[in-house]
């Protein structure tokens, strides 16, 4: 969006919530008053004063704007505006609840849930009228963001999809600029080649472009400089996507060092605030787990031992994990003891070249390994490795080292993030889709993380391990 446009829907969601927040209150006064729930109190007996709904405005909308709810930048996914509002209105709740306790504790608790839960329907409810508005109407504006994207290669493409998903908000992608003769005058992604880089001018005029996007690999990006101060000599906004997608593990990070920017490459993709309660809800849940299956894991260790009395109950094995740092994972011993060693008998090629180390006839597994790994059972003890840090419950999976080396540079950005129990690619197909195959899930968690997102996978995880799908 543009920034002017930007500025009055913020200011527009901000007049709305201050009415929601009103009304949702006087409702709630209301309801307690007339629905026959709870003690029966007269009107009088309710201290509704003027200090209440400034303050319940003054703290809605004090959170809101903390925690950034007004920020189209940060709320344009549905899963990222609804943890933004989650948040926000929890701890908004919490904070009033305090106010209301250290000064109108009469207020009855009855009418402080209706409000709270009519406030948070009705801005919820407020928010996805308001995408279903613009995904009806956004394609149908007519004053849209019209972007250029110079540059038609593999980031130019990447670039242009993530438009395309976001046309909704008002973005008209009108089309590339490339200098590779065999690209002229031919459709990229459905989007039309305009022209070369010497006819930027022109096509800026002519298409009304409101923004160029640079997206051109390292080796083109010398050229640039020329084709950006001539734009400047036009009203159009002018951004530049570095080239640092094969090199990057992930998302990057810009910070200033006494006035130098500094990119990070390596730095984690889930820090911060994220990262906190993703390691609180790791502790908690993998130290509950433990506690309830503890008995059951006592069972498994004597039923590996009677079978199988030559190995140890308990298989350590190196994984890759964080930024490639390598840790011990782990497991239930489920093979013959020297399964290791006979791991180039196992491993298969493809007629395309790809290897493939796991597949349902392996003869290293024993009997009761079958059974622990269609159940998931044998990844019981990672719940040790998720309590020292080296694992999380959710995540892309640890990969062996060994494997390694069929990687491709960009698959690493699997690595950004710490490895877990379970995660997207689990849920999505498990076992039957080797993990060096199908990074796309492991990057679409990367890309779309939040603790809504991991509660998702780990409920999902439970049916996925029920049926048995994949796990051998």
């Amino acid at each position: 969006m543009r920034r002017l446009h930007a500025i009055n829907y913020a200011l527009y969601l901000i007049g709305c919530d201050v009415l929601l927040t009103l009304a949702a209150l006087h409702t709630a006064y209301l309801v307690r008053v007339y629905l026959p729930i709870g003690v029966s109190l007269a009107p009088s007996l309710i201290p509704m004063s003027r200090a209440v709904y400034v303050a319940a405005v003054s703290i809605w909308l004090g959170i809101f704007l903390l925690v950034e709810a007004y920020n189209p930048r940060k709320t344009l996914r549905v899963h990222e505006e609804l943890q933004r509002l989650s948040l926000a209105s929890g701890l908004a709740a919490l904070t009033f609840a305090g106010f209301l306790y250290l000064t109108v504790r009469d207020l009855p608790r009855l009418l402080f849930i209706y409000f709270v839960l009519l406030n948070t329907g009705l801005i919820l409810g407020h928010r996805t009228a308001l995408r279903l508005a613009f995904r009806y109407a956004g394609p149908r504006m007519r004053d849209m963001e019209r972007v250029l994207i110079v540059g038609a290669g593999a980031l130019g493409r990447m670039v242009a999809r993530q438009i395309r998903t976001l046309e909704w908000t008002g973005l008209k992608l009108v089309g590339f600029i490339d200098d590779d003769i065999k690209k002229q005058g031919t459709l990229i992604e459905g989007i039309p080649v305009l022209g070369r880089s010497g006819d930027i001018v022109s096509i800026v005029r002519n298409h009304g472009v409101d923004e160029v996007i640079f997206a051109l690999p390292l080796r083109a990006q010398s050229s640039m400089a020329d084709t950006i101060r001539v734009l400047y000599t036009l009203p159009v906004s002018i951004r530049v996507v570095p080239d640092l997608v094969d090199l990057a593990i992930s998302k990057t990070t810009v910070e200033t060092f006494e006035g130098i920017p500094f990119i990070g490459l390596r730095d984690p993709a889930i820090d911060g605030f994220n990262r906190l309660l993703k390691r609180v809800m790791d502790i908690v849940l993998a130290t509950l787990l433990l506690l309830i299956v503890w008995p059951l894991m006592v069972v498994i260790a004597i039923a590996i031992k009677v079978t199988s009395p030559d190995g140890p109950v308990l298989f350590k094995q190196p994984r890759v994990g964080e930024n490639g740092r390598i840790f011990k994972m782990y497991k239930f011993r489920t093979m013959v003891p020297d399964a290791e060693a006979k791991f180039d008998q196992v491993v298969r090629r493809l007629p395309d070249g790809t290897v493939i180390h796991k597949h349902k006839d392996d003869p290293r597994v024993l009997p009761i390994g079958r059974i622990l790994r269609r159940l998931s059972l044998d990844e019981l003890p990672q719940l040790f490795n998720v309590l020292k840090g080296e694992m999380s419950l959710v995540g892309p999976r640890p990969e062996i080292p060994q494997m390694m080396e069929h990687y491709q540079p960009w698959q690493w950005k699997r690595f950004s993030v710490p490895p877990g129990i379970t995660g997207w690619w689990q849920v999505s197909g498990r076992a039957d889709k080797p993990m060096h195959l199908h990074t796309e899930y492991d990057l679409y968690y990367i890309q779309h993380y939040s603790l809504l997102l991991d509660i998702q996978i780990l409920w999902r995880t439970i049916w996925v391990v029920l049926r048995g799908k994949g796990a051998y």
